[in-house]
């Protein structure tokens, strides 16, 4: 999850391409 903030504009497949806002509103739920 640390490498988003090193590469903000790419979406990786660790975050199962979702935007960063999605990514964090999923990850605030867990």
């Amino acid at each position: 999850y640390i490498e988003r903030f090193y590469n903000p504009q790419r979406r990786h497949s660790t975050l199962g391409y979702m935007s960063p806002v999605e990514f964090e509103e999923k990850a605030m739920l867990a």
